[in-house]
């Protein structure tokens, strides 16, 4: 019912000095002493590879047997703000864009939606080669409704 609808909505807008040679995740996950090497197991997020300059998100209910992804859903470019959002509808899925533009949606049912755990809002860059690396953070919102 009405009662039970729930939105989330989730918006960084960022860049990196390295678009290749950085790995960096954005979202709302379950805390983690290493959350970019060991990615999270709850939570929905971005995340970007060492590597590659292309972005995936991931919905994690655990990491075994909870877990949806979308690859390459954008390509980063060195110093060149990125927009990166995802949108849960309250009824099974997560809606993912890049810049403002939806780029597709995905199954956030009750096998990949994390609802067991408390999260919180990541932001995340580590660098990729033995050179250091920057990220420079617009903005990032993240909102809840019930």
């Amino acid at each position: 019912g009405e009662a039970d609808l729930f939105l989330e909505l989730f918006v960084a807008r960022f860049q990196v000095s390295d678009a290749t040679q950085s790995d960096l995740i954005f979202g709302i996950v379950i805390v983690g002493t290493d959350p970019i090497t060991t990615p999270p197991t709850d939570g929905i997020y971005f995340l970007k590879s060492d590597g590659a300059a292309t972005v995936a998100i991931i919905v994690r209910k655990n990491t075994t047997t909870g877990s949806n992804s979308k690859t390459s859903i954008a390509t980063m470019a060195n110093a060149t703000n990125i927009s990166l959002q995802w949108y849960y509808d309250g009824n099974g899925r997560v809606f993912y864009g890049v810049n403002g533009a939806l780029v597709g949606s995905m199954d956030a049912s009750s096998t990949y939606l994390p609802d067991a755990t408390n999260l919180t809002v990541m932001m995340g860059l580590q660098n990729g080669e033995a050179v250091a690396k920057t990220c420079t953070i617009d903005y990032v919102f993240a909102a809840f409704e019930r």
